[in-house]
């Protein structure tokens, strides 16, 4: 504190007509202090200097420092620090001046960091922890060390992550929402496109483009209520429970989890403050949300290219090449399917950190905040793209409704056909396939084959065979609930569209 005792008598001797004048005999100990504050000035932003003589190794002190990454955790750190100082006063450990003093403080040094980007930038600071006990101690002095009282970085880092990991977790659902919403629009568009659905890549069976897309709906649907339960989680209060062992003062932690608008306390300490699953959790979440994403553009990359044509992307997702002037590339679809193996493997990375930790806390742990944060960013970053890409496409709806019809992607239904006339599935199967390979042979369709031809395979077959293996018959006879018939796929959107109306935009 004489460094800042001396800067205040400075302020004072500055001033031109000073109200409280200092005593002229403490003047030449100004010259003193100052000496003294260039000598101990890189242990001040430190947190725990008082046990080292020595200075640290640059290059190490560099390699220890995380401000320049986890300064993004200052909001969390000054609302963490404000309602702890209630706390302290309800303790009896801080005085209501003192309090009031604080939490002042602490709203201008954000305030001050929102509104200046330098004010950050030029901090020398170990961590955004020892940056914000720093300029709230130079703030209003002596009163600013207390707020530490019964707590520890540990406890206070894992309750910072988590107020920080419980609002990006209800913008990435929010994010979620709009491209849903994006989804079904695009659905309700062209409820009545058809196009051949894929296995194995190969065409399989006519499907409605809605339903297809509906599919994807269903994966982020999913997405979202993981979302939920990984916030469950998160929003449980580790303050409170110091190093590992605990405080050691009257702090009702109950109290506290209510205030900061946690559902409950982490009820043991050690875990508390050891714990990373919530981060391991969401990057996972984020890492299969990330999954969908990749296969949806993978799907879209190949839809637009010329062989498919089924798909085509406006200017505003699409980039150009730069030496053939007739490209158009999907370079919006590519970075997503690129940025999914980073999410992949944060995920890896921070098990395979955690995985040979002894407990309790290990500065190992150190390594969760960038992860956590280039996870946030990417996720949030693909979903917001991926809704402006599918509100940027045309659909090529008849190119995409010949290729259905090609390839005997009805012959399933021919097969279907022959069962409905008594035909055991498995012999109809074999005989279909014979049928397709005389159709493949000739260059047909199996539309093109006259009855008398079929009446080679089977008696059964009749003149209504050919309504039956007919494009809109293919797509009816699947009316089962969750198939493509357009009846079902209707219901399936309006059902969506409820869903979605009914369910809050944020967690």
């Amino acid at each position: 504190m004489v460094c800042y005792r001396a800067m205040n008598i400075m302020r004072v001797l500055i001033r031109e007509d000073p109200p409280n004048p200092p005593d002229p005999r403490s003047i030449p100990a100004v010259l003193f202090a100052f000496g003294l504050c260039s000598v101990v000035s890189y242990w001040a932003m430190k947190l725990w200097g008082g046990r080292f003589s020595g200075e640290a190794d640059p290059a190490f002190a560099r390699f220890n420092a995380s401000f320049p990454f986890d300064k993004r955790l200052l909001a969390a750190d000054i609302e963490g620090s404000q309602g702890y100082a209630q706390s302290l006063l309800d303790a009896g450990i801080l005085t209501t001046d003192e309090a009031r003093e604080i939490q002042q403080a602490l709203a201008e040094i954000l305030r001050r960091a929102s509104a200046d980007p330098e004010y950050l930038a030029g901090a020398g600071s170990e961590d955004v922890h020892s940056f914000v006990e720093t300029e709230l101690v130079r703030a209003i002095g002596e009163a600013g060390y207390k707020l530490h009282t019964g707590r520890s970085r540990n406890d206070q880092v894992a309750t910072d992550v988590r107020i920080f990991l419980r609002a990006a977790i209800d913008s990435i659902t929010a994010l979620t929402f709009r491209l849903r919403e994006a989804i079904l629009d695009l659905a309700g568009e062209n409820r009545d496109v058809v196009m051949p659905g894929y296995t194995h890549l190969q065409r399989a069976q006519p499907i409605l483009f809605a339903h297809y897309t509906l599919a994807y709906y269903e994966m982020f649907k999913r997405d979202r209520q993981r979302l939920g339960e990984v916030r469950a989680r998160v929003n449980r209060l580790p303050l409170g429970s110091g190093a590992l062992a605990g405080t050691g003062f009257d702090i009702d932690r109950e109290a506290l989890a209510r205030r900061l608008g946690f559902d409950g306390v982490c009820s043991n300490s050690i875990d508390a403050v050891s714990d990373r699953d919530y981060v391991i959790e969401f990057v996972g979440a984020a890492g299969l949300g990330m999954m969908h994403l990749s296969r949806l553009s993978e799907d879209l990359i190949l839809y637009s290219t010329a062989e498919f044509g089924f798909v085509q992307l406006s200017d505003a997702i699409s980039t150009g090449s730069s030496i053939m002037p007739q490209k158009k590339n999907p370079d919006s679809l590519e970075l997503i399917r690129g940025k999914a193996g980073r999410v992949l493997g944060h995920h890896a990375g921070l098990l395979a950190t955690m995985k040979g930790l002894p407990l309790a806390y290990n500065k190992d742990m150190q390594e969760d905040k960038e992860a956590l944060f280039d996870t946030i960013d990417t996720l949030s970053g693909s979903l917001m793209v991926m809704a402006t890409v599918l509100r940027n496409i045309r659909l090529n709806g008849d190119r995409m409704a010949v290729a259905a019809e090609g390839d005997c992607a009805n012959a399933t239904d021919l097969a279907d056909y022959l069962v409905g006339k008594g035909l055991a599935f498995r012999r109809a199967h074999e005989m279909v396939g014979k049928i397709v390979s005389r159709v493949i042979g000739q260059g047909k369709r199996l539309e093109d084959l006259s009855l008398a031809e079929y009446q080679e395979f089977s008696p059964l077959f009749g003149e209504d065979l050919y309504s039956a293996i007919s494009l809109q018959a293919s797509l009816a006879n699947h009316r089962a609930i969750g198939g493509t018939a357009p009846e079902r796929v209707a219901e399936a959107l309006t059902r969506a569209r409820q869903e979605l109306q009914a369910e809050p935009k944020s967690l």
